[in-house]
């Protein structure tokens, strides 16, 4: 049952919203610096911002201005991605490597610029450049405006909790190395809460603990920074009343189980309404196929304030790694606040309806261990990483750097789901698909059964998008479209596409600019399961994207 204060305070939550509240402008400084980190019993160097670890929480509110200088004190080039900021016309701060920006080399700086036009939320920022997400990256609180009220109940606190992943090994010679032997990557040594393990086999690692007053309730702003794994999450003995998800507000729900996939963030509410005590907090994998996971569970605990000494820890059963029904029971769940304030802007006219399969395939290696390498591919195609920026390109009209016939269906229809083909290999090219700026768009995303279907948590840049519907097994255009939910899908930036199965969202493309969309499993992002939006200016400087800043850095 919910907490019967949450359920009272919801009752009486008001909404309003001022019709101008003043803006300001929040600086930041990023310093990208190597600093040895122990964990696991083991220490090694990591590339961190600022030396911490996980990194530094941005804050500002809804239409600030945030302006921050990144400099680069390693050997390494850096870029960093704001994940899920809308980057109205601002491309030239998205972040992705060799996508909106050349990487930001030893020694240079770069000031990403940007407004957080109408959003207000969790989301994070990471580093977007190889796998070095793995240890430089950390929260964005986007606050409500000045005067306006969250349309939930008041916390008494906020929390920020960030999931991750942590590798013995540094984790650019792990990729490396499967690259070399086109093999998949060695899995993480072990899951993070707030950079912190937990007590693991043959080591006492210390873990994150969360100190609570009975009575209180709390705001968990949950981030899943993973590098390739979806995760449960749960804390012994209570439950937790979802609020929001990727910086949009959602219709609340009670659930004991939180299911969130790498680039997603899920805000909730947390009444510590138990019995005086030390609660376990957990995290475990999700994989319910025959891919390999790191099957390590993190935890921490929950801390009532005047605890007795030496009291025992209530301890909490995770859902078993296959639990299907768990994840699809949480999703299912999500439903956009659609309230007079806060409505749902699904575009209810399709301009441009589109079909991407998307998943792993084989190609040949001569130089691999079998003579071949898994890729991944959407509609076929593994992206190619080009060496100058697609939107310079794109702004400047450079030739031979992308090509814009990104195929909107598969060229070979089959059965996705079903048995797959005898031959599973992929075309490569730096393409990219073209949209008319406003235009409303559709895409079906159709995971198929290459080697071993997967879910795929699947990321768009520069815009939320609408859920309109999901499923398992091949999408069947005439009847599925009937069960779409049109009337308060969730909004979203990430979105899992469940194993076997498709997901459908829909987009208003009023952000001129290039946009990259790709699973945000890692591995699957550096196999090439990765493409791009053109999105084409409108009419005028302000359907326009901006210059480029003077400091945009060179490749």
């Amino acid at each position: 049952m919910m907490s019967f204060r949450v359920l009272a305070l919801l009752m009486v939550a008001v909404f309003w919203h001022p019709s101008s509240v003043e803006s300001i402008v929040r600086h930041y400084k990023f310093s990208v610096v190597r600093k040895n980190i122990t964990r696991l019993c083991s220490t090694k160097p990591i590339i961190t911002v600022n030396g911490m670890f996980p990194g530094p929480t941005l804050y500002a509110r809804e239409d600030d201005t945030v302006i921050v200088r990144v400099v680069n004190h390693v050997k390494d080039n850096v870029t960093i991605h704001w994940h899920g900021v809308r980057q109205l016309r601002t491309g030239w701060s998205d972040g992705p490597a060799y996508i909106t920006q050349c990487p930001i080399q030893t020694g240079q700086s770069y000031i990403y610029n940007f407004t957080l036009t109408g959003q207000r939320g969790t989301l994070l920022w990471h580093a977007h450049i190889n796998w070095q997400r793995a240890t430089v990256h950390g929260a964005i609180v986007m606050l409500p405006k000045r005067g306006v009220p969250y349309p939930f109940p008041k916390p008494d606190k906020q929390e920020i909790i960030i999931f991750g992943e942590w590798w013995k090994s540094d984790v650019e010679a792990v990729i490396n190395q499967a690259m070399k032997a086109g093999q998949p990557p060695n899995v993480s040594d072990a899951h993070t809460i707030n950079g912190l393990p937990g007590p693991v086999a043959n080591c006492t690692s210390k873990g994150y603990t969360l100190h609570v007053e009975t009575g209180k309730i709390y705001l968990l702003r949950i981030v899943n920074a993973a590098v390739n794994e979806e995760l449960f999450f749960r804390i012994a003995g209570h439950n937790l009343t979802i609020v929001g998800v990727d910086a949009t507000y959602t219709k609340p729900f009670q659930t004991d189980t939180i299911f969130i996939g790498p680039g997603q963030t899920t805000t909730a509410l947390l009444a510590a309404d138990q019995s005086i005590g030390k609660y376990l907090m957990a995290i475990s994998p999700f994989m319910d196929t025959i891919v390999a996971t790191d099957n390590q569970t993190a935890t921490g605990i929950l801390r009532y304030k005047g605890i007795a000494p030496f009291s025992t820890t209530s301890l909490t059963a995770m859902p078993p790694r296959n639990a299907t029904p768990v994840t699809a029971s949480f999703m299912d769940s999500l439903r956009s606040l659609n309230s007079k304030t806060y409505p749902t802007n699904v575009p209810l006219k399709i301009d441009q309806s589109l079909f991407f399969t998307l998943g792993v395939g084989v190609n040949p290696c001569a130089t691999c261990v079998n003579g071949s390498r898994v890729v991944g591919d959407i509609n076929n195609v593994s992206f190619v990483m080009p060496t100058t920026a697609l939107l310079q390109a794109h702004y400047y009209s450079i030739s031979g750097v992308f090509t814009d016939d990104f195929p909107g269906n598969p060229p070979i229809p089959f059965n996705y789901t079903g048995t797959p083909p005898q031959n599973m290999q992929t075309n490569n090219g730096t393409k990219v698909y073209r949209l008319a700026y406003n235009s409303t768009v559709q895409i079906v995303i159709q995971g198929n059964s290459f080697i071993a279907p997967e879910s795929h948590p699947t990321h768009l840049h520069g815009f939320d998008f609408s859920v309109v519907g999901k499923g398992v097994g091949n999408y069947d255009p005439n009847n599925d479209p009937k069960n779409f939910n049109l009337i308060d899908p969730v909004e979203r930036n990430t979105i899992s596409v469940p194993t076997g199965g498709w997901t459908a969202i829909r987009f208003k493309a009023d952000n001129p600019g290039i946009w990259f969309f790709h699973c945000h499993l890692e591995v699957h992002t550096t196999w090439g399961l990765k493409m791009a939006f053109l999105v084409e200016n409108g009419i005028g400087p302000n359907e326009s994207i901006l210059p480029p800043p003077s400091d945009l850095p060179e490749c």
